[in-house]
């Protein structure tokens, strides 16, 4: 540790400041004349202005400093950026540390490359105005606010040596999930994770109105913290080099904290959490940019928060306003004729990959290696007879994911994450091999808690969602487990992390990382219990918005099927895979060698549930989700005792983005294949897991789309028995054998008394559970007829 002397020379750390403050301004406003060569004309000016200067004087200045602190204790260190429209600052300091051209070649260290680093931002065929993939450096969009430090923690679990240095923007922190992410420090181990050093900026404002955290004082923010557990360094002012004393000091003295923090947990075993350290920056906003504009105040107000000078074209004279600002940096002492930034501020930046722009870490798969799985055959229910055993398919998939941590301990790159539903979601059989991780107090009676664990449970959909993506987005695997209904609760989440994905797939030098992996249980058709708030299959239509490049839907019918698919997506990269599966006792459909080749393909006939073998069937009874999959061959073996000449055709779908054209979806299966299953002409009776919506939506190319007959959630619910529940959505047995025989001309005006029959049946089920409160022996205990 070298911490910096009271008469520190901070010139050129200074000059490396005014540098990125120049190359920022430049992205904001110019498309010619980067170094100023001659004056500025209304023509070297973007005709449109996009950015946000406000908040990336700070980024800047955080960023010089932590390039000291980096090359003085020789540090591992990554740089997240969490005010949202910063991108500016990052993309400077970036291109002075050389990694921008290293990986844009066109974007070179010299007046022509910083001509095409200006001219590209916010431009068409450019680069977004936030940090976004295209960023070297960057694990953080940047594009939504409030995940900052998630992504920072995310990051560090598991990386002993390395320290996130996470900027959280004042507007950012009056955000719900940014304010619960300080509680991650109670999940942090030092004697095994690397750190987060959080730096609260505070620069007062937001778009326009004040900020809270900016407005409460110093000392009952730093209350606020120490309640959080964090030790507070206070750093205020606008004259450069005080402020540079003082960051440098703070900085300094954070790193020493969170080295001695570590050293104790390391050498003598984690006991006690300590509070970490964390800085509050306070400047003004758009430090540095200019004080007046028109007789308005700028800088250190809300005026400053995007683009403090326009109107060019109305007034020329805000084009000298602007050149006296720009020029106010002297990039003449910055920059040589050539427009390469002069050796000895060059020699502020880190070299290779100690440069935060250019840490392996911020480019995970540089550092991902695959996943050590058993085999998941050895986890099989053993099916002789379709129906005839039943099983908790999520618990039989916890065996199984059991043994993937167990076999991962040593290289420490698996975590599983939720709410606190581990053992409720029949996970636990992970808990034979890793506590709920806890570095706060845990008491006697405690089960499963312990400083060591990588189960990872918080009440906040927001902290697993973040964590996760920060863990592997540098280069780790994960799961992810949730109630059905709530993880609408980071549908926006899920919205920037399969936007980064699909970005990355068309950056060559970013490394594919670990798919995010999604468990959906307790899901709808299993929440009679809980009633209408927590019944919402909802999510799975979100998803299926997105680029089919990226996302994947799996409804496994049954616990071998759900374990082939869990395995499938652990082994994949660059998607968001969603599972969804039930916790309950259920029937087990298929054999492990069934079931592999059923999930491989996608979707396929169930030879054994049907009778049209050779001949056209009279209607096809299609299905996804294990609750439609019961209800479908309940429906199927109500016809062929009532109706016996009725031909019939099972098609059960797994892959629900098989459903689509190929040339929407890659897994789309071909239209011959569609049609071979669902023929061109046939009804189909289609039972769905969610809403009806989407299955019509996915088949609207294919051949037969119009006579699918699609019954799912109606958004009908209540507090209710768990068959009442496809009654009240007509996703019952009852409901799809009449929808089958109406759709079938031969057959429905010769079945009237068949179908006043199921009529009846749906008046028992009424009568029956008002007045004994379960379902009938006959619908709970219905099993598949040998035949």
């Amino acid at each position: 540790m070298s911490p910096t002397s009271p008469d520190h020379d901070f010139s050129r750390l200074d000059a490396w400041w005014r540098a990125a403050n120049y190359l920022s301004v430049g992205q904001i406003y110019l498309m010619d004349n980067p170094l100023l060569g001659e004056p500025l004309r209304l023509d070297h000016i973007k005709p449109r202005l996009l950015g946000h200067w406000g908040t990336t004087p700070g980024l800047n200045f955080v960023y010089a400093h932590m390039n000291r602190a980096i090359k003085a204790r020789d540090l591992d260190a990554i740089f997240i950026a969490g005010p949202g429209h910063g991108g500016p600052g990052v993309v400077a300091n970036v291109y002075l540390e050389g990694s921008y051209s290293e990986v844009y070649p066109a974007v070179s260290r010299d007046a022509a490359g910083m001509r095409r680093l200006f001219t590209q931002f916010s431009f068409p065929g450019g680069i977004p105005s936030h940090v976004a993939p295209e960023t070297p450096g960057s694990i953080h969009e940047g594009g939504e606010l409030g995940y900052a430090l998630l992504h920072a923690f995310g990051a560090v679990f598991d990386n002993p040596a390395l320290v996130a240095c996470c900027v959280v923007g004042d507007g950012e922190a009056e955000t719900g999930a940014l304010a619960a992410s300080w509680h991650s420090n109670k999940f942090l181990n030092p004697a095994r994770d690397g750190a987060v050093l959080p730096i609260l900026h505070l620069n007062g404002y937001k778009i326009a109105g004040p900020t809270v955290l900016a407005r409460i004082g110093d000392e009952q923010l730093a209350q606020l913290m120490r309640g959080y557990g964090w030790e507070p360094h206070f750093v205020s002012g606008d004259e450069p080099f005080a402020m540079h004393a003082a960051m440098a000091h703070a900085l300094d003295a954070s790193l020493e904290a969170i080295g001695a923090i570590q050293a104790e947990a390391r050498e003598d075993g984690f006991s006690t959490r300590r509070r970490w350290p964390m800085i509050v920056l306070r400047t003004p906003k758009g430090w540095t940019g200019p004080k007046n504009v028109d007789g308005a105040a700028i800088e250190g107000t809300f005026r400053a928060h995007q683009v403090p000078l326009t109107g060019f074209a109305e007034d020329p004279a805000h084009i000298g306003l602007l050149e006296d600002w720009m020029r106010s940096y002297r990039p003449e002492e910055l920059f040589d004729a050539a427009g390469s930034l002069r050796p000895e501020i060059a020699a502020q930046a880190p070299e290779g990959s100690r440069r935060m722009s250019a840490n392996p870490h911020a480019n995970g798969g540089l550092l991902l290696k695959d996943l050590l799985l058993p085999d998941f055959r050895t986890y099989a229910v053993a099916v002789t007879t379709p129906g005839a055993v039943r099983a908790e398919a999520t618990r039989v998939a916890g065996q199984f994911l059991r043994d993937v941590m167990r076999l991962n301990d040593a290289h420490a790159n698996f975590r599983i994450m939720g709410p606190d539903e581990t053992a409720s979601n029949r996970l636990g059989a992970v808990f034979e091999v890793s506590d709920r991780t806890s570095t706060a107090l845990i008491e006697p009676g405690d089960d499963h808690v312990s400083p060591d664990g990588r189960v990872m449970e918080v009440l906040s959909e927001h902290l697993c969602q973040g964590w996760l993506e920060g863990y592997l987005l540098t280069g780790r695997h994960g799961f992810f487990s949730c109630y059905e209904a709530f993880i609408h609760i980071i549908d926006s989440m899920f919205n920037q992390h399969a936007k980064w994905l699909k970005t990355t797939r068309k950056i060559p030098w970013r490394r594919p990382v670990a798919s995010m992996n999604y468990l959906l249980t307790s899901h709808v058709w299993q929440q009679d219990h809980n009633g209408f708030s927590h019944q919402d299959p909802g999510f799975i239509d979100h998803v299926a918005n997105k680029s089919a490049d990226v996302v994947r839907v799996y409804l496994p019918p049954d616990a071998n099927t759900l374990l082939s698919v869990v395995d499938h997506c652990l082994r994949s990269r660059d998607y968001v895979n969603v599972i969804v599966a039930g916790k309950a006792p259920a029937h087990q459909w298929l054999d492990m060698a069934a079931a592999e080749r059923h999930c491989r393909a996608g979707l396929g006939v169930w030879t054994w549930a049907s009778n049209d073998e050779g001949v056209a069937p009279d209607v096809v009874m299609a299905c996804a989700g294990d609750v439609p999959t019961l209800e479908t061959l309940a429906a199927v073996d109500l016809l062929r005792q009532e109706l016996p000449e009725l031909k019939v055709r099972v098609v059960n779908v797994v892959d629900v983005m098989a459903l689509q054209s190929p040339l929407a979806h890659p897994h789309g299966v071909s239209n011959a294949t569609f049609d071979s299953m669902f023929t061109t002409d046939a009804p189909v009776i289609f039972a769905w897991h969610g809403y009806p919506a989407l299955i019509h939506r996915l088949t609207y190319q294919r051949a037969n789309h119009g006579n699918f007959h699609v019954h799912g959630y109606r958004e009908e619910g209540t507090t209710t028995t768990p068959f009442d529940m496809t009654v009240l959505n007509r996703l019952d047995r009852f409901h799809l054998a009449a929808a089958a025989i109406d759709c079938v001309p031969r057959i429905r005006d010769i079945a009237g008394h068949v179908q006043q029959r199921l009529r009846d049946r749906l008046l028992e089920h009424h009568a029956y559970i008002r007045c004994h409160g379960q379902d009938m022996p006959e619908i709970a205990g219905w099993q598949w007829p040998a035949r």
